[in-house]
């Protein structure tokens, strides 16, 4: 899709749009309304229904629908849609540290929980280049769970900007998620809120800040990919929260 630039006018708006439906989801889909159509054909309309159930299911899984991106170089932007289920100090994943990546010291991940019925497409939480991509085999055990970053299959993408300030993020396949499919590769240069991948059915993303930055966003708090803010680079003052 393109990038239209917004900005403040007077008089100016934007109007609603339904959602286009991701590539990558256009062949379930379809998989998915041929069998819905057998079915029908077949006299079996107690199995149709529900069937027209999933298929409309699995178009709104794989939506992909367009965001505003704010344009701050020290914002780092949510990379998934879904819920804020931990924040942790944590040592960098070993795919991801040393000189040429996130360094050795604990730093500050906040991992973000995608249900089913979020959307998938995954988006880079600042500019840069794209310096690894890593895909490790693994597990499928609920994604919710803290040993999800070391035990399921994943992903490392780590971005680097121009300054030198690298931040990295891993997608997580979840229970139901079966692949992770990327969008880039190392080298690419990508803008905040870009598209870098998506997740099939269920998963976690986790970012990793640097030194000195904490998060925006509190425990329990919805994100949205590629809008919602969950950090200013260098700001050290977090925030605390309260579920209501």
């Amino acid at each position: 899709m393109e990038n239209n630039e917004i900005t403040m006018a007077a008089g100016g708006g934007v109007k609603w749009r339904f959602p286009a439906v991701h590539p990558e989801g256009r062949k379930f889909a379809a998989i998915a309304a041929a069998i819905t159509a057998l079915i029908f054909i077949l006299g079996w309309p107690w199995l149709g229904w529900p069937m027209v159930g999933v298929t409309i299911w699995v178009l709104a899984f794989f939506r992909d629908p367009v965001r505003a991106t704010p344009r701050d170089d020290a914002l780092v932007i949510a990379p998934a849609d879904g819920l804020v289920t931990l924040i942790q100090q944590v040592p960098p994943p070993r795919e991801m540290a040393g000189p040429q990546g996130l360094g050795e010291d604990p730093m500050v991940r906040v991992s973000i929980f995608m249900s089913v019925f979020d959307v998938h497409i995954n988006r880079t939480p600042i500019s840069g280049t794209v310096k690894s991509v890593v895909y490790i085999s693994g597990k499928f055990i609920n994604a919710d769970l803290d040993k999800a970053s070391e035990d399921n299959e994943r992903q490392h993408i780590l971005v680097e900007r121009d300054d030198g300030v690298r931040i990295g993020f891993t997608q997580i396949a979840g229970l139901v998620a079966r692949r992770i499919v990327p969008f880039v590769k190392p080298g690419d240069i990508v803008a905040a809120g870009q598209r870098i991948g998506l997740i099939r059915f269920g998963s976690r993303v986790d970012v990793y800040l640097p030194a000195g930055t904490m998060p925006k966003v509190v425990l329990g708090q919805r994100t949205v990919a590629g809008e919602t803010v969950i950090a200013r680079l260098g700001d050290g003052q977090g925030l605390a929260g309260v579920l209501q």
